[in-house]
């Protein structure tokens, strides 16, 4: 069965990295992904390209994600987490070297209590949502 794994953001212009990604997390077991919404997405990086709706649907048509759940609580984290229950939270190595913990609303104690993982993931150089818009 595998462990339960998490990962969440806003997954606009899906494209190889975050294929990647998932499927980094599809090899340790059950993924869900916590899925901003647009109005999280607008308040820290401008209105998305893709609505959430279009989004969901193609994370949902993914075959390396086995649920998404919606991220109702913007920047913090915790109650998405809590709802999930998840044994790794997986993210991209890109978060190493800034404050993940702070970004997500959560300390390493909170994770420990919680006997949850957090494990990064090699970030996919060169491709971002941000890059593709900028092609367009």
């Amino acid at each position: 069965m595998g462990l339960k794994v998490y990962t969440g953001g806003t997954f606009d212009l899906f494209h190889r990295g975050h294929v990647r990604l998932l499927r980094a997390c599809a090899r340790l077991g059950l993924v869900t992904v916590a899925l901003n919404t647009d109005e999280f997405v607008q308040q820290f990086k401008g209105k998305p390209t893709c609505t959430y709706d279009e989004r969901l649907e193609v994370l949902e048509a993914c075959k390396y994600v086995d649920r998404v759940v919606c991220n109702t609580d913007g920047a913090d984290s915790k109650p998405t987490i809590e709802k999930v229950r998840p044994d790794v939270i997986v993210v991209g190595s890109d978060w190493a070297s800034k404050d993940y913990h702070a970004q997500m609303g959560f300390t390493q104690d909170w994770l420990d209590e919680r006997r949850i993982v957090l494990l990064y993931h090699d970030y996919t150089k060169g491709i971002s949502s941000t890059a593709i818009r900028g092609r367009l």
